[in-house]
Parts: C-alpha cells; sequence; structure tokens
C-alpha cells in the first residue's frame, strides 16, 4: 500500500518506550527530526516516554516491564512454555489488549493521527497485548502505517520456545494491507520475506555524518579523571549493555593481551535481561587482570547529577576520550555502536556478526576484526592503531566519508520520502 503523502500531516509513533539511549529510541529521534523537517507533526505513545509532553501520551501498561506485561512474557517464554497455556494467561492478554486499543483510539483522535509509525511494537514480542492491539486497531481502522523493525522474535533464542504461537503470527509482524514494512538490513528483508511473505523496504541506521560531534566542552573535560584514568592509560569503551550477545569477554581479552596500560570501561549496565552475566564479566575481567569499569551510573541520556553528588555524563561525552571501541558482539540487529564510533572517528574491533559482514564491511569500512575468539594478529592491530596515529587518522576518516555516503540523515530522508509517494 502506498501512503498518500498530501494527506498526511500528524504522525503518531507507538512503541514500548520513547526514552534514554537504546536504540529504538534513538532511531525515532532520527526519523522524527526528518518528518519534521518536512512539517510533519509527530506525537507520541508508549509505556515511558522522555518527549514534550504536549505531544506524548503516557500509557503504564504499554512498557515491557510493567509487572503485568513480565507475567505474560515470564509465562509465555519460560521454561515451562512447552506449547500449551493457562486459560488465565489467555483472558489477561485479552484484557489488557482491549485497554490498550481503547488508549490507542483515544491517541489517534486526540491528535488527529494520519499516520502511525510501530517501532518494533510490532517486531519483537517484549510486550503481547500491546502488538496485538496496534493490529486490531489497524484492522479496524486501515490507519496507514509504518512497521519499523529493529530485531525479529526469530534472532532470539529466548522467544523458540514459547505458548502464544498464534499471537507471534497474528502480529509481529501483522500481515495487513495499510501497513508498509520497514527492515534495517538485508538480512531482515530477506527472512521476513522467506519466513511471512511480507515485502518490506530496507532503511538502515544513521548519524548525522553532514554535521561532526562538537568537540567536548569544560563540563565534559574531566571525563578521563572522573573515571579513575592514570594520565597514561588508555581508555577502552565498549559502548553496549551488559548481555551475553554482546561478546565482552572478547574484548576482555583484547585488552589483557595488548601489553598497554588500559582500562575497559563498560557504559550500560544489564537491563532487563538478569545479571549472572555481569557477574561472569566481573570474574573474568579478575582473571584476566583487566581493570574493567561499570559505569552505568554516571552515564544517562542528559547531564546531571547522582544522588551522592558525582556528575552524570552523556554517552558522547564518554566517545570524545574513548582511545577505542571494542563491539565484539555475535548477534545485532544493526550496530548503532559501529556508527557511533565511525562518526566520533574512533577506531574499533568488531566481531563479524553477520549485518557487519554482508550489510557494512562491503562498502568499504574499515576495523580490526576477529571471527569469534581473539587472535594475535588482531591485538597486533589494535596496538598499531593505538600507537600510530597516522594509520589510525587514515582508517577513521575513510570510515567517516563511508558514513556520510551510506548512513547519512539525508540518506534517511530520500528513502523515508519514498515511503511517502
Amino acid at each position: 500500500m502506498y501512503i498518500p503523502f498530501d494527506n498526511v500531516h500528524n504522525i503518531g509513533f507507538v512503541s514500548t518506550r520513547f526514552a534514554g539511549t537504546d536504540g529504538v529510541s534513538l532511531e525515532t529521534e532520527k526519523w522524527a527530526r526528518v518528518f519534521e523537517k518536512e512539517r510533519f507533526h509527530c506525537f507520541y505513545f508508549a509505556g515511558e516516554l522522555d518527549r514534550d509532553p504536549a505531544q506524548a501520551f503516557l500509557v503504564p501498561k504499554a512498557h515491557f516491564m510493567d509487572p503485568e506485561i513480565r507475567t505474560i512474557f515470564n509465562a509465555a517464554f519460560g521454561s515451562t512454555a512447552i506449547g500449551l497455556r493457562d486459560r488465565k494467561l489467555t483472558n489477561l492478554i485479552h484484557e489488557i489488549k482491549e485497554h490498550l486499543k481503547d488508549r490507542l483510539y483515544d491517541f489517534i483522535a486526540k491528535f488527529n493521527i494520519d499516520l502511525l509509525v510501530s517501532e518494533n511494537a510490532l517486531t519483537i514480542p517484549l510486550n503481547i497485548p500491546l502488538g496485538l492491539a496496534i493490529t486490531e486497531v489497524i484492522a479496524e481502522v486501515g490507519l496507514p502505517t509504518i512497521a519499523h523493525h529493529h530485531d525479529f522474535f526469530w534472532e532470539r533464542h529466548q522467544f523458540k520456545t514459547n505458548s502464544v504461537w498464534d499471537y507471534i503470527n497474528m502480529a509481529f509482524p501483522p500481515h495487513l494491507p495499510p501497513i508498509r514494512h520497514v527492515v534495517i538490513s538485508s538480512s531482515a528483508d530477506n527472512q521476513l520475506s522467506l519466513r511471512t511473505g511480507i515485502s518490506a523496504t530496507i532503511i538502515p541506521n544513521v548519524m548525522d555524518f553532514k554535521n561532526p560531534p562538537p568537540p567536548p566542552d569544560d563540563y565534559a573535560g574531566d571525563v578521563r579523571q572522573a573515571l579513575g584514568l592514570d594520565p597514561d592509560e588508555r581508555l577502552i569503551l565498549q559502548p553496549t549493555r551488559v548481555v551475553k550477545r554482546k561478546g565482552i569477554e572478547n574484548a576482555i581479552e583484547l585488552v589483557s593481551q595488548l601489553g598497554i596500560k588500559a582500562r575497559l570501561v563498560i557504559s550500560h549496565a544489564s537491563g532487563d535481561e538478569g545479571h549472572d552475566y555481569e557477574q561472569r564479566i566481573i570474574d573474568y575481567s579478575r582473571r584476566m587482570q583487566v581493570n574493567t569499569l561499570f559505569v552505568s551510573d554516571i552515564i544517562h541520556d542528559r547531564r546531571g547529577t547522582t544522588a551522592d553528588g558525582r556528575k552524570i555524563y552523556t554517552l558522547n561525552d564518554i566517545y570524545h576520550h574513548a582511545d577505542f571501541i571494542t563491539y565484539p558482539s555475535t548477534v545485532e540487529g544493526f550496530g548503532n555502536a559501529f556508527l557511533e564510533a565511525v562518526y566520533f572517528r574512533k577506531p574499533i574491533l568488531v566481531n563479524c556478526y553477520s549485518i557487519y559482514t554482508f550489510d557494512i564491511k562491503p562498502k568499504g569500512f574499515r576495523a580490526v576484526e576477529i571471527d569469534g575468539y581473539v587472535t594475535s594478529e588482531a591485538v597486533d592491530h589494535t596496538r598499531q592503531l593505538l600507537q600510530d596515529e597516522k594509520i589510525r587518522s587514515k582508517m577513521v576518516e575513510t570510515n567517516y566519508a563511508l558514513g556520510r555516503q551510506f548512513y547519512s540523515y539525508e540518506v534517511l530522508h530520500d528513502k523515508l520520502m519514498n515511503l511517502m509517494v
């Protein structure tokens, strides 16, 4: 279905949350900038919001961390989910779905929404009632919709065993005429078509390469001191959450073999996937004698002050002071941290996850590469980049030029406007 450009004025973004520095929230903000540049008005429906209250519609049950939503999730995908579900669970799903449908209708009416943009809410079943509610509203109203898919359920092992296949097949994603589907990689496009028969448009994640990041200001000038780094100590940044698929053991092993005074700084907490892996990383760092810092308490999406009076920095503040970026993920929907490293002109280590291998690397990007484990070649390459400014500069400038060519706001603008014809 083509979305008639002339008939769209108000765009309603829908997700579980629009807040913080997660990939979905960041990419939504970039889409909104492009739409607003074209004089569209953007509004937001979610269970957690840090947007302008005049444009926001907060519904707590839309959040994937709402207690009842977590109860549904744990029952649907837990160890006992072997194909059958209790009728009470079914009733609870539908009860919350109806509540969310009512609130979606209220949202559409309040802001006179002409176009819905579902941000991953029809992609990964973290909030099953929300996906069902969005699907039924689209089916009932016929409202033009863009379903922006970041990571599908089949990309995560935890969703393979469940008691909700009927709901997954119905709404994650739905196959309805009013919906235009957007994916962020060629692999996602191929799998979506193969598994569902749905065709999609590929729109990759982007950064504002036309406008380089401003130099660090006085506020961020003391980042290294705040992190306790010595003047001659290298800052190796792992700009991810502490979850298993990030492969942080490889970052630790790399630092341990460099033979250079260095500290590994991990920017984000473990989040909603438990703390067992975080403890594993703490223990592994100790065994490998790597000084690893977990600094999520002083890195937020906005500057401020902690309860005990310490300064809070943004991730951008930390990037400015990083000497090297590690990104040894085994699975990524796209790879925002890779683009961030390119944007801040930092050398990076990458584990050759599939999206990097098939979509990013062929464009000519340069990185220290590993394939599942750290090699002596990767260690030598990293050491060379840290010690030789000329080689390092050639890598990061080449990457920045390629980023501007393939992953800029201008690319996003053109692709979004092509959807609106």
